[in-house]
């Protein structure tokens, strides 16, 4: 079959690596003496935003996290718990790995330096994508009509000629609104009968 797309544009978080944050919230709230329920209130008062789209360092992020917390962690204990929350989404990464060199693959991930580091390593795959497309590094994020037109406009296809998954149904419709064919990722499964109807499998 003839694929029907050109370019398969893939989120990150829960599609390719799964990513707990209550779990982070909670790793961060032990060592600050806070519940979980504290730290999430404080991390997405504003903190989250400025992280994906601000083009902050590693110190820069420590210093923002730790700051709004109130605890003090040296730089590695602090990479360390800031990354503990993924757990790489093994189902998934065959499916896409078959489909290197078949279609343009790009990632498209609300993301910050310090998370960006720690998948590079732990995400081998990645280094097989066409372009990698952060948050952090674009100065925009997710679901602005921007980031989503930068990755039409570094693989050369029209909207139509894209399918973008996201685990966020916002971030789909931002995308379908464009033209780009829309998917909200579910399940392997599902993902797998999604790329057949694209052609794809």
């Amino acid at each position: 079959m003839v694929p029907k797309v050109k370019t398969l544009i893939l989120d990150l978080g829960n599609v390719l690596m799964f990513h707990d944050n209550t779990l982070l919230y909670r790793r961060l709230g032990e060592l600050g003496g806070l519940g979980a329920e504290a730290v999430e209130q404080l991390v997405s008062s504003g903190i989250w935003e400025r992280l994906h789209r601000d083009r902050l360092d590693a110190e820069e992020i420590q210093r923002e996290v730790c700051g709004a917390l109130g605890i003090q962690l040296g730089p590695e204990e602090f990479a360390a718990v800031w990354s503990s929350h993924f757990t790489p989404n093994e189902a998934i990464l065959p499916i896409v790995e078959s489909l290197v060199g078949r279609v343009k693959l790009v990632l498209l991930s609300n993301t910050n330096a310090l998370h960006t580091e720690y998948l590079r390593q732990h995400l081998p795959l990645l280094d097989k994508f066409d372009h990698l497309l952060l948050s952090h590094e674009l100065g925009c994020a997710k679901p602005d009509p921007l980031i989503y037109l930068e990755a039409l406009r570094r693989t050369g296809a029209k909207p139509f000629e894209a399918a973008f998954f996201d685990d966020v149904p916002e971030y789909v419709e931002a995308a379908r609104r464009l033209g780009i064919v829309g998917h909200v990722y579910r399940s392997v499964d599902e993902f797998a009968h999604q790329l057949a109807t694209l052609g794809l499998r």
